[in-house]
């Protein structure tokens, strides 16, 4: 045998199925899935909302997932030969773990390969106080709402920071309905582009010393209003919450990100 040979057999890793069945998580799911989904309308729907069928799908394509007896693809090297067996994966993100990993590193190269553009970025990050999350938990298309007037809040922004007829803001938006101790907390994670394009590609970078507290007011404004249209909360709600010192509306801006070639 050569020595690059030994080299090779040294470092190369030997790949090795998953097998999730045996990791507490899946044991847990498994043994007490039903029980949960029995008790669900009693015990959990007056706090976490209505049943989605959308849970029970996401459940059991989770139990099927990585498991070989549930199906697989022969995976062969050309060069070398050698074969081995991968199971199918359920592709669901944020539940099962191993797929959420692959989709947020796969989503991650996506997009600075072919999305974001080398230009100054900021990472911002919406939320809504207490008192209001309960409207988003009951109605989830609301959330849709909550992303459009975030956008609305950054892109009046940067269009006027930028000052200049014809640009446009650029950002990715993600919704997170959960926080650090997995209540239910809907916010919003947002990577934008930190000025605006105009529509031949040139980018024109807004001040370096954005002041997040002053996007706080439009947002709680929009969103205030926006739930008062949909008979959701009334004046004197409004009214409430704009007199506590905290309202509970926040906006966070991160430090200006720059390109490599730009450092």
């Amino acid at each position: 045998m050569s020595l690059d040979t030994l080299a090779v057999s040294k470092n190369t890793k030997e790949y090795r199925t998953r097998k999730p069945q045996y990791s507490p998580y899946y044991q847990c799911i498994e043994d007490n899935y039903e029980a949960f989904e029995r008790a669900y309308d009693t015990k959990y729907q007056q706090k976490y909302g209505f049943f989605r069928p959308i849970i029970s799908k996401v459940i059991y394509q989770y139990l099927d997932c990585g498991i070989l007896a549930n199906g697989f693809a022969r995976v062969r090297c050309p060069s070398c030969k050698h074969e081995y067996l991968l199971a199918f994966s359920c592709k669901r993100r944020n539940f099962c773990p191993s797929c959420h990993a692959k989709r947020a590193a796969s989503f991650g190269e996506f997009a600075c390969l072919h999305v974001l553009k080398n230009v100054p970025h900021r990472h911002f990050v919406f939320s809504i106080p207490k008192i209001i999350r309960i409207y988003f938990l009951f109605d989830r298309a609301l959330l849709k709402e909550l992303a459009r007037i975030a956008w609305e809040v950054l892109s009046c922004y940067y269009k006027n920071a930028v000052g200049k007829e014809g640009t446009f803001p650029a950002a990715i938006c993600s919704i997170q309905t959960f926080g650090d101790m997995l209540g239910y907390n809907p916010h919003l994670h947002i990577l934008c582009a930190d000025g605006a394009f105009d529509d031949s590609g040139i980018f024109y970078a807004a001040a370096a010393d954005l002041d997040a507290a002053s996007l706080e007011p439009l947002f709680r404004h929009k969103i205030l209003s926006m739930l008062k249209r949909k008979g959701l909360i009334t004046s004197r709600v409004i009214e409430l919450i704009c007199s506590w010192r905290h309202s509970g509306f926040n906006v966070y801006c991160g430090e200006r990100i720059y390109p490599r070639f730009l450092k």
